[in-house]
């Protein structure tokens, strides 16, 4: 190689090294749901139909003359959005706290998603 060809490619490699980005991935923490969203969703599901489950629940459904099966039916149509938010609704209740408040906004949440569509 001759000196000249040499010269001009190590002036080339400097200005690209001076000009181009030397990092332009960044790393960051990421939580367990953005890992694998369809485990958030299956654990909000499961909030949700446990919450069903309960015998308060189904007593309170039944005074109210809901059917049980009807609500969980409507549970398992509704969009993963539609239950992580009602699985959050459900979650943010005070342990221990007034059930029927609970259970108004769960009757609420299903009616809602079911029949504004």
């Amino acid at each position: 190689m001759t000196s000249v060809l040499k010269n001009a490619i190590c002036r080339f490699l400097a200005i690209a090294l001076m000009l181009l980005p030397f990092q332009t991935g960044q790393a960051k923490m990421i939580g367990t749901d953005q890992v694998n969203p369809a485990a958030a969703v299956q654990v909000d599901r499961d909030v949700v139909s446990n919450y069903l489950g309960r015998s308060q629940v189904v007593n309170e459904f039944q005074s109210l003359g809901l059917d049980i099966q009807a609500a969980k039916d409507r549970v398992a149509a509704m969009t993963d959005d539609e239950v992580s938010a009602l699985a959050g609704k459900i979650k943010a209740l005070p342990a221990g706290g007034d059930s029927l408040i609970a259970l108004v906004l769960v009757i609420f949440f299903i009616w809602y998603f079911a029949f504004r569509r």
